[in-house]
Formats: C-alpha cells, structure tokens, sequence
C-alpha cells in the first residue's frame, strides 16, 4: 500500500487503515508499546510524534526486505534499557524509572540496525521541550557508548558539542557525573580500572586504549581533527548556519564499530535555523511512508501542533511529556507553565514560553512581514503553471545577494474564491562566499540540489558572478516553455546597468508591460499589505520550495508615516525573493478587479509586438483586445 500523508496528514487514518496484530504479538518491548499507545490514542502525542511512531510500526513491517535491508534488534534495545535503569539522574543523585517516551527514543537510536549490524541511524534529530530531560537521554547514550558499545576497540574518538563553552561543558558536566557513579558498580567498575578510565575537567580519557571524550564548543572551530563513533550537539537550534557541521560528519564516515551525529534542541525564536528546516524535511519523508529516502536519519520531536494550544494546559503533555508521569506531576508541572505562561503575557514575553516550554518555533519580532504557520500551510505542489496568466516581478544582484524572479499566477477555485499561486527562481553568485560550496554554507541552503528540483540556476560565469545572459535567456525560455501570458513584469533598477540590457531586451522581443518600479514606501506599500494579508487569509498558495520559504522568514517590515516596506533583519539574510514577489504584485494584485490590467484594453495596443499589431490590424476578431473589434 503506498501511504502519502502529506496532502492529508491524516497519520490517525492511515495507522487503523492496517493491520498491525502480527507487529502487536511479537514485539513486547515497551518502545513498540508506546508506538501503539500513541496510535490506539491512550497517549497524548503531536502530530510529529505520531508520524514517528508510525514510521516505526510501518518498518517493523517491512524490515529484513530488498527494499529495506534494516532489522529492529530488541535484545539490543533490553540491554539498553538495562543499563540505562542504573545511571542516576544528575539532580536527584540516584537512577529514576524511564518513561515509555525516554525508551522510545533510547530504541530507535539503538536497536535499528543495517544488515552488517551497524547502527541505522547515522543522522538524529531529537527536539522536545525545556526540561523535559533531553540532555539526560543524550548523557545515557553517550556513557553507553564510551563503556558499551566500544568495549574491546582502541583510539575512538566522542564528541561533546555546543554553540558556546558553557553549553557544552553542562551536558559534558551531566556525562562526567553519569560515569562516576556508573564505575562504582560491577562490571563497570573493572571495566573503567583496566581501561584506564580517566575523567578528566575537559577530556575524559581511557588511557590503556586511548578513547577519548571531546569537550568542544562551535566557536572553538576545531572539529576537523575528531573522528566520533558518536557526536552530540546541544541546543542545537540557535544555530542560524550548519556551516561547520561538515567537520563533524565527514570525519566519521569510516568510523567503527559505528557512527552516530545525534542533535538535540528545544525551538528557537527564529524559524529559518537550520535544525527547524532539517525538522520540516523529515517531516514531509515521514509522511512518505512509500519512499526510501532519510532511511537513515531519525526525526523525534514532542510539540504542540497549533499556537492556539498555548491557552490549552489539557494538550501541554505533547510538548512536555513527563507531565504524564503521574497525576500528582501533571497538576504539578501543569501549574508551574500556567504560571510561566501568564506571567509571559504580562511582560510580553510569550513568545519564550511558545519557544521553550511548548517546544513551539515561530518568528520572535513582532516586525515579522509573515507568519510561520501561514507560510507552511500555503504549500500547493500540485499546481500547474502551463498556459496561465502571470505577473512577474525582478530583482537583480550581482555579488552576494542572489537574483530573483518572482511570478505571481491568479487563479479561481472550483468554490469560486480568488487566489495567487507565487512562484520564484533564484540565480546564485558565489564570487563573494568564494565557492558554491561556501555559499551554501553560508545561506544555509542546498542550491545544487535545488537547483536539480528546479528551484534555482548556479551561474555560469567563471568568477561566480551574476550572468545576465544567462538570466534574459532563462525568463525568456521559461515562459516559452510553459506557455505563460505574461500580462507584466516589474523591477527595481537601481544599480546595475545589467538589468536595463535586459529589461530592454525584452521590451524588444516580447509584447510585456515591463514597468521600473520605484523602491519606495509610497510605490510598493499597497502591494507589500496586499501579500501580507492574502498569506493570512489563505489567498495566497505557492510551491514546497526552500529558498522562498526561507526568504519569506527573513522578511521584516520597516515602517514610516506612508506605510510598509519589507527589509531583513540581518545583512547576510536573503529576501530577494520577496522583493521579486512583491514587485509581481504591484499589477497582479488588481487581476480580479475591474481595472486591472486584463480587464483594461485601452492599452494593450502599446504592449502588442510588431507581428502582434499587423494580425490584429488584419483581422480585429483575433481576440488580442478581448473580443473588440476595430469600429472605435
């Protein structure tokens, strides 16, 4: 059965569409439990926790296939929880029961294994709110690691990382704790003695084997030099660039006896970190469940599914899950964030209790130009472009910024509602980063593989610079291609005389109202409120397309006594692509209105080619004024 989920995310339907009783019978362990307990609805989850658990039943299927060469291996995932249930909490000073949610995540990470015994997942993403134990988890698995796992093997090298010192040293601090206690008892207490077991203030070191425990902090830029069976990474959402993870990964590619990059994190004000986009990604694989794509990387998230659900204690047990511990701990944890909550409202910070508590991203500047929510929720990938009307919109630059092109495509739905589907292609420089490869890094952004999806064009030009023959034979084979009728296109001038050659060319070559819009508030006011306001009373759909998504996030509105005009809140965000749109805008927003450009023949004679006029000339009823004949 090919299950996709990502029209309908209807994970509830799909579980009681299948027969799982061969998967409830012989599998007992208590992660396999929690998947069903989510399922069968006895525990309050998120929608991304259901999608995992899913996931994980959906391959409990088909493990041991052609397709899917993995195996769940639950004598692995016994001694896990075995040894987990010795090492004490580093508050309380003694071991506490894991919660069945704790156990799930403990067994993904380490019963899923390839057909060589290897681990499976090589990529973890572990997100779930503040203090709910988090770093606990990753401690657990990092002591299991070190005296485990590695057992018998020399010179192997673990990683713990953070944005700063003081981040990495608390989780190093937790690990450090967790390990003292362990050793105090058989047979870990021989193991430590006959491997040297040293524990260290920055390192901790087994001397007979030299194994070693990493204290690393991002800004150090020093993990080229490490090559980990396992790496985890704190607070990994306040990152707004992966630029140096590489060093991480690619030192463990041939590592033994496996190798694991695990990052964990609660949400971040800003959702165009990378941990949050890496979020959405596997979200959408979760969701095709027929696709053998991120087999290797695991996605765990406790959320809360709506902003609404901030004024919901009753659901908070999402995003919070020890809440379900015990009813004397709900009511306990459950009073404490009300009392977070409110006390947010009345300093204006609720957005922080959204953030860390409900493990809720969004956009932390109340001069955001859109809304999270209402950029997601307007994905429409099954739309078709070929033959429509459009508005176009330009913004040209040459050096770090990239070149956009926006299009704006009007549209009628069969309930006969009004809508835009936006659009954008990018061209990317990559003179100033000094490499695409440093680009990327840069922006945060995969453009060779967007590029492949059709999202964006590397340029050409030897010194990774703009092209602009490039980008004038682009529009024109594009809107060739899909047939588009191009009722305007807009741009900004300022700046470049690339962008008059083009303009002009086109002027030339094409029956288009090309118009030089001013960057102004007075000019570009209505237009910018326009798509504000379309994206969040759903008139606006667009494409799953990364590079608008991101720049649609960046966008924030600058304001004076005329009205609004979007800017960035930071010199090396991209919002190219909003100024492309919004230029689309200034005509395509009057389509539907009675003196919009399509519904205005007095001009469409000046927009008319030479070919264009003489057929018109020749025979009236051609239909290029509408219908008009030539008697005015």
């Amino acid at each position: 059965m090919k299950i996709d989920l990502t029209q309908t995310h209807d994970v509830d339907g799909a579980y009681q569409a299948i027969n799982y009783n061969d998967i409830r019978i012989k599998y007992n362990d208590d992660a396999t439990k929690y998947c069903f307990d989510v399922l069968d609805g006895k525990r309050l989850a998120g929608y991304i926790t259901k999608l995992a658990c899913f996931r994980n039943l959906q391959d409990l299927k088909r493990q041991n296939t052609s397709d899917f060469p993995y195996h769940y291996d639950v004598k692995e995932v016994q001694n896990t929880f075995k040894f987990a249930s010795i090492i004490p909490d580093v508050d309380l000073h003694k071991p506490l029961p894991l919660m069945d949610w704790q156990k799930f995540i403990l067994a993904m990470i380490n019963g899923w294994k390839d057909a060589n015994g290897e681990r499976r997942y090589t990529d973890i993403h572990i997100s779930v709110g503040r203090g709910q134990g988090k770093t606990q988890i990753a401690g657990i698995q990092m002591c299991k690691a070190v005296l485990i796992d590695t057992l018998n093997f020399t010179n192997k090298d673990f990683l713990i990382t953070a944005n700063t010192s003081d981040q990495s040293t608390k989780l190093f601090g937790y690990v450090k704790k967790m390990l003292e206690a362990v050793i105090k008892i058989e047979p870990f207490a021989s193991i430590a003695k006959e491997s040297g077991l040293d524990l260290q203030t920055n390192q901790i070191i087994e001397k007979e084997t030299n194994n070693k425990v990493w204290k690393i902090s991002y800004e150090a830029d020093k993990y080229d030099s490490t090559h980990n069976v396992l790496a985890i990474y704190d607070e990994t959402g306040a990152l707004d660039t992966y630029d140096r993870m590489t060093d991480i990964t690619d030192g463990q590619a041939q590592v033994i006896p496996y190798h694991q990059f695990i990052k964990i994190s609660s949400a971040y004000p800003d959702p165009t970190s990378p941990f949050h986009q890496e979020q959405i990604t596997m979200q959408h694989i979760m969701e095709k469940d027929y696709s053998r794509e991120g087999d290797n990387s695991l996605c765990l998230v406790w959320a809360q599914d709506d902003l609404d659900e901030t004024f919901k204690p009753e659901t908070w047990e999402k995003s919070n899950p020890l809440i379900g511990l015990s009813d004397e701990e709900r009511k306990r944890r459950t009073d404490n964030l009300i009392k977070q909550r409110d006390q947010g409202m009345l300093t204006n910070t609720l957005h922080k209790f959204q953030n860390k508590n409900l493990n809720l991203w969004l956009k932390q500047s109340t001069a955001s130009y859109l809304n999270l929510k209402d950029v997601e929720k307007a994905i429409n990938d099954d739309f078709k472009i070929d033959g429509l009307i459009c508005y176009m919109g330009f913004d040209y630059s040459m050096f770090s910024d990239n070149t956009a092109v926006g299009f704006a495509f009007p549209y009628t739905t069969p309930e006969g509602m009004h809508k835009w589907q936006m659009m954008q292609h990018s061209f990317i420089p990559w003179q100033q980063a000094g490499s695409i490869e440093a680009k990327e890094k840069q922006d945060g952004l995969p453009y060779r593989e967007l590029a492949k999806k059709g999202y964006c064009t590397i340029t050409s030009h030897e010194k990774g610079i703009i092209n602009p023959e490039q980008v004038y034979k682009w529009i024109l084979e594009f809107t060739e291609k899909h047939r588009l009728d191009v009722k305007f296109f807009g741009y900004d001038r300022y700046g470049s005389y690339q962008v008059k050659n083009i303009t002009e060319s086109l002027n030339a070559n094409t029956g288009w109202l090309i118009q030089d819009i001013a960057q102004r508030t007075s000019e570009l006011a209505n237009p910018t409120k326009f798509l504000q306001e379309a994206y969040a009373t759903g008139k606006i759909t667009r494409f799953d397309d990364p590079i608008e998504e991101t720049a649609l996030l960046n966008a924030v509105i600058r304001e004076d006594k005329i009205g609004i005009q979007v800017d960035k809140d930071k010199a090396t965000k991209k919002i190219d692509v909003v100024d492309a749109e919004i230029d689309a805008m200034y005509q395509g927003m009057y389509n539907f209105e009675d003196y919009g450009l399509i519904n205005d023949k007095s001009h469409q004679v000046e927009r008319m080619t030479q070919e264009q006029v003489l057929k018109w000339f020749e025979n009236p009823d051609s239909g290029l004024l509408g219908g008009e004949t030539g008697d005015n």
